[in-house]
């Protein structure tokens, strides 16, 4: 079987990936996710003419020739409204967010006035009419667009919506994402460690990856080499409604290598298998009664990588969110020889010159090699069959923090 080229397996993969169904939330719980329907006011703000400062409600012809006294006839606090109608002469006491009162037409701020005997005040600078004044709908009038289908709910948005009085949301549901690790070898963490067993690192980079790019995670946990037991865990990543099923580990040719065997006996489609990519050859795409699937190698720096490049992209997509662009242009900090046919992902450390992005890779690659990923700003990527690269020659980065 062919490599397939990995810009060629992600368009693939998120070719078949349509924005999940909506939901409705209260509107604290939308912080971050998408908007399923336009949205619009349900409401006008503000909803009066309201005061942008403290200081007195006058009419502007009164304070036109300063000094000038005003009779103080009441006050407006905020959600207090004053009942009557200035006159001339007259002044309310206001307060920011204090709704104007009927007769006046500007406010002057308390900065510019000083207290008076018999309770009036003296205006010591003109003011304009209409100035210090939001007037009604200023912001949005009920019944106006607000925000569009597909708009990321963050502070602003969910703000405004709030503003316009919405106390529950139309949002696109985050995908569940069940993570499975395979392998006779291996054991959670706190674990003793027996003669040829190692901790089961990836669930947890994996899942990490899956929560921070937008998704909840069901933790399969661990199943052995055996075609019931992995059986039994996609069966119950299908009860709970699973939007992306992945596997790690058991995704390759040896004897031990059983998940998409597995995978096929449950029905699954494969479309894609093994990608000219390093780390991550061995990754498998497919589809299990309608949810998606990805095999995930299991070397760990592999498994990070392949989720980093397909994964975290196919979450975005079915939550309705633009795939983020993480590639930067830099340069080489140091030359590295020509590649093979496969595009490698090169852990490396970042140093900052200027507006440039230095990158130095790593004297080991190995897969397995977790610290070296911990210790990494960004992957160099390296296409496949590029020429041997000097010291200064530009590259492309896949960023990791």
């Amino acid at each position: 079987m062919a490599l397939m080229p990995v810009d060629d397996a992600l368009a693939r993969l998120l070719a078949g990936a349509g924005r999940l169904e909506a939901e409705t939330l209260p509107i604290a719980d939308c912080a971050g996710r998408v908007l399923a329907a336009p949205l619009a006011a349900l409401r006008t703000q503000p909803p009066f003419d309201a005061s942008a400062m403290d200081g007195y409600a006058v009419r502007a012809a009164d304070v036109a020739n300063p000094p000038a006294r005003l009779r103080v006839i009441g006050q407006a606090p905020a959600g207090e409204p004053f009942a009557g109608t200035l006159g001339p002469g007259e002044a309310v006491r206001i307060f920011t967010g204090g709704v104007v009162p009927d007769g006046a037409d500007t406010v002057l701020i308390q900065e510019n006035t000083r207290p008076a005997a018999d309770g009036e005040v003296e205006a010591v600078e003109p003011v304009a009419p209409g100035k210090n004044i939001r007037r009604k709908g200023l912001d949005f009038e009920a019944g106006a667009p607000l925000l569009d289908d597909g708009r990321l709910l963050d502070a602003a948005a969910l703000s405004l919506a709030a503003s316009a009085n919405h106390a529950r949301l139309a949002v696109v549901k985050r995908p569940l994402v069940a993570i499975l690790a395979t392998g006779d070898e291996l054991l959670p963490p706190g674990s003793t460690v027996g003669p040829g067993q190692i901790i089961a690192s990836n669930l947890y980079g994996v899942a990490a990856l899956a929560r921070t790019g937008g998704a909840d995670v069901l933790d399969l946990g661990i199943a052995p080499d055996r075609e019931a037991a992995i059986a039994q865990a996609l069966e119950r990543a299908l009860r709970a409604g699973a939007d992306i099923v992945v596997t790690i580990g058991g995704a390759s040719v040896g004897d031990h290598d059983l998940v998409q065997k597995s995978l096929l006996a449950h029905g699954a489609k494969i479309d894609f298998w093994k990608i000219a990519m390093r780390p991550g050859k061995p990754l498998m795409a497919g589809q299990l009664g309608g949810r998606h699937v990805l095999g995930l190698p299991g070397n760990p720096v592999a498994s990070l990588i392949c989720s980093l490049v397909f994964l975290v992209p196919l979450i975005s997509s079915l939550a309705g969110r633009p795939v983020e662009n993480l590639y930067r242009d830099g340069v080489l900090g140091s030359a590295l020889p020509k590649n093979d046919l496969r595009q490698d992902f090169l852990r490396a450390d970042i140093r900052k010159d200027g507006d440039r992005l230095i990158a130095s890779a790593a004297s080991v690659q190995d897969s397995s090699m977790l610290r070296v990923l911990a210790a990494a700003g960004a992957l160099i990527v390296r296409e496949p069959f590029a020429p041997a690269a000097a010291a200064g020659d530009p590259c492309r980065l896949l960023m990791l923090r």
